[in-house]
């Protein structure tokens, strides 16, 4: 039972919610993924975001210092990234909910 409760502790603290990102979009210089694909990416991003889709999320080299965010269309997908790039060594956190959730400004779209 305690390591479930370890384990639940564990996934919370390694997410966000999406109004959360925007506070830290506004007060930090902050690293963002876009695991969606680039057809998802270029319908409508956040400004901030680069577009790194999941099935490349294993060939990401960026800087191991500070936090690296990660959002999806609903959470599923950055759920996966978030745990593929902290098995590399990353301090990366899921933006639960997603874009479906994500109330900022995006740019792109059709």
């Amino acid at each position: 039972m305690f390591d479930f409760f370890k384990k639940l502790l564990l996934q919370l603290s390694e997410s966000i919610s999406t109004s959360e990102l925007e506070d830290i979009l506004k007060d930090e210089k902050v690293i963002l993924l876009d695991v969606r694909s680039p057809q998802e990416y270029r319908y409508g991003h956040i400004r901030q975001a680069r577009n790194f889709p999941l099935d490349q999320i294993q060939t990401y080299k960026g800087p191991k210092s500070g936090k690296v965010y990660v959002v999806c269309q609903s959470g599923m997908r950055s759920k996966r990234a978030t745990s593929m790039l902290r098995k590399n060594g990353y301090e990366a956190v899921n933006v639960r909910g997603g874009m479906s959730a994500y109330q900022g400004k995006i740019i792109g779209g059709i």
